[in-house]
């Protein structure tokens, strides 16, 4: 799996799964660019743990949910690297609640990162993909898009619509050779579910058939694969990585 020459974008690449992806598409051989939106020092930090595994990388800070910033983003990426070859749309936020609770303003800004953010970034690469007639997009959606879970309507349907956007997506760019694929973690060891209280965690743990929760290199490992030229007659898939919670 090398991706030497390659060129990729990683959203929300400054920690968590996305670092770990970054890092994974850096140790390759691709040159990253790692967007973050608020934690520089994370950002730098991703980068320079790249360049540690003997990757380039630079961070990249914008918003996914910005149109304006996204096309000036992808558009100084590719003055500055004259492709992108790799997009990875892993940017994601919650903002939880039961929905009889739940603040339109709540319902908006999951919307608009997680499915519309996508959305942004996908229109950002698709001339130029199809024009270099090559390419990989790969979302990050989430088991909760395929099972649900109370409290979490507004993240459930952003993570279920990805996967729609994913399909039409690889509809119609398969006959330019970009594939476009997701990957759909369950419940992986971040900062997040660390801050669990073990209770609730051990009672996740009885959910899943594998008995213990993923690591952020279990989901870059997928990732990676979908990236790669071993991949190239797969699209339009989802890759399931939950230790058997969702089939």
């Amino acid at each position: 799996m090398n991706l030497q020459g390659k060129v990729a974008v990683v959203t929300g690449g400054s920690r968590g799964i996305g670092k770990e992806i970054a890092v994974r598409l850096g140790a390759a051989g691709a040159y990253v660019y790692v967007n973050y939106v608020s934690r520089p020092d994370a950002a730098e930090a991703t980068v320079a743990d790249i360049i540690e595994a003997g990757g380039r990388a630079r961070a990249l800070p914008f918003s996914v949910a910005d149109t304006a910033a996204v096309e000036a983003a992808f558009g100084a990426i590719l003055a500055e690297a004259g492709r992108i070859d790799i997009l990875v749309n892993n940017a994601g936020i919650t903002r939880d609640g039961l929905l009889m609770k739940m603040k339109e303003a709540d319902w908006d800004e999951v919307l608009d990162t997680n499915l519309k953010g996508a959305y942004l970034c996908m229109k950002a690469v698709y001339r130029p993909m199809m024009k270099q007639r090559g390419g990989r997009i790969i979302t990050i959606t989430s088991v909760i898009g395929f099972a649900g879970n109370a409290g979490q309507a507004n993240y459930a349907a952003a993570k279920a619509g990805l996967m729609g956007l994913t399909r039409s997506m690889a509809r119609e760019l398969a006959s330019r050779g970009v594939t476009v694929n997701a990957v759909a973690p369950g419940y992986i060891d971040t900062d997040m579910t660390r801050d669990l209280d073990e209770a609730v965690k051990e009672k996740i743990r009885a959910e899943i058939p594998m008995a213990f929760l993923g690591t952020p290199a279990d989901v870059a490992g997928a990732v990676m694969f979908l990236a790669s030229d071993d991949a190239r007659y797969v699209t339009g898939q989802c890759l399931h990585v939950n230790g058997g919670m969702y089939m």
